[in-house]
């Protein structure tokens, strides 16, 4: 599964912080913006891509730890590595 910080910042209230980016199939970062299809984050959130992500930009809490849970992501992916 190949996956990328996405595209689309959460909108939030001055009150509560700074937007934050999800990640999401890189293969369907392209078609939501072009198309204006939906994709799923990491998160289960769902929206259509509208802004690319700099780096350093926040990153969901939630979708960076499935994230570097998975195999292979660079994050251990398991017990003993």
């Amino acid at each position: 599964m190949s996956t990328q910080t996405d595209v689309r910042p959460d909108t939030r209230d001055a009150d509560t912080g700074p937007e934050m980016f999800h990640y999401v199939r890189k293969e369907k970062i392209a078609e939501s913006a072009v198309m204006g299809t939906y994709v799923v984050a990491l998160c289960g959130e769902t929206f259509p891509v509208t802004k690319s992500a700099k780096p350093g930009s926040p990153v969901c809490p939630d979708c960076k730890e499935i994230y570097e849970s998975l195999p292979g992501a660079g994050g251990g992916g398991g017990d003993g590595e």
